[in-house]
């Protein structure tokens, strides 16, 4: 294995020294010292840790590291880094630590995020309690009713008598989502046909100012209940034509329940003529024969004219 390369991944060498710069004598030390790194890793962690050698890389003109890789359980694909250093004239490397640092293929924890950012949309599951933030930007408070019926009426449409309502900053936020998601004009369902929601009969505009930009569908074989985009479309649309023809082929109607069945009459045996026939005529053979007379046998000895 060349100076350098790793069987998990290529080793970055240091530019602030190569060999070329270091005092004779003292590269051969450095790089030279594979046993002695090899044997700090044994004595820390046990041989059986220690893997295959990956090379050497140079931190300065006295040190080098040698690195190894590493068999620990759940620690695949990390290396062990030991860091050797000698001085101009010396003989031999001293070992000045032994690490344990993720190779390229390491299998290493996600990014750390707080917890109040960890929870993503869908997490959200039955019995769950979310709270949202102190200082939500999304949220500013609401007001009190009045008590004037006309006046609660129209404050009911823009929120008044909540707690809370959400603020510019969340409306603006929502309709981006709305507009960009699933059921907005870009995605692939709108973009399959020319009609749009705000022309059909199952579009329902909300209220307020987010009315003029978006509805929620009342078609249940569509987006039923779901906020779309007034340029969002589907091919369920109210004015979508049916279909030229009268569809598949019209034949009449067939059920084998309205049929009577019935039970096939007997056949009638064919008489046998033909052994009646054979059966007369050797009858009539055997009378003939007992109704002809027949002449004794002459005797022996009478003279014969």
């Amino acid at each position: 294995m060349q100076r350098g390369d790793s069987v998990s991944g290529p080793i970055e060498e240091s530019a602030v020294a190569t060999v070329d710069d270091w005092p004779e004598g003292l590269a051969a030390v450095l790089t030279g010292a594979t046993d002695t790194a090899r044997a700090a890793v044994e004595e820390f962690s046990g041989p059986e840790t220690v893997g295959d050698y990956l090379g050497v890389s140079y931190e300065d003109p006295t040190a080098a590291t040698h690195r190894f890789l590493a068999h620990l359980p759940g620690y695949q694909g990390w290396q062990w880094a030991v860091v050797v250093a000698a001085h101009p004239g010396a003989e031999r490397a001293t070992v000045s630590e032994v690490v344990l640092i993720p190779g390229p293929t390491a299998l290493l924890a996600p990014h750390w995020l707080p917890w109040e950012q960890r929870v993503r949309p869908g997490d959200l599951s039955p019995g769950d309690l979310l709270a949202p933030a102190a200082d939500d930007p999304r949220l500013v408070p609401g007001y009190a009713a009045s008590g004037d019926p006309q006046v609660d009426e129209v404050a009911a449409e823009v929120g008044l008598g909540r707690r809370w309502v959400m603020s510019i900053i969340g409306r603006l936020e929502a309709a981006e989502r709305w507009h960009t998601g699933e059921f907005g004009p870009d995605s692939p369902m709108a973009r399959s046909t020319k009609r749009m929601c705000r022309d059909c009969g199952f579009f329902l505009p909300l209220a307020g100012s987010l009315g003029r930009v978006f509805g929620v569908c009342g078609n249940e074989l569509s987006a039923d209940g779901h906020v779309v985009d007034k340029q969002y479309g589907c091919g369920a649309h109210s004015d979508t034509p049916a279909p030229p023809g009268t569809g598949s082929p019209v034949y009449e109607p067939f059920d084998d329940g309205v049929l009577d069945v019935s039970q096939a009459p007997p056949v009638p045996e064919a008489e046998p003529v033909a052994e009646a026939e054979s059966a007369e005529g050797v009858g009539e053979a055997e009378s003939a024969a007992e109704a002809e007379p027949t002449e004794p046998p002459d005797e022996p000895g009478e003279p014969t004219d």
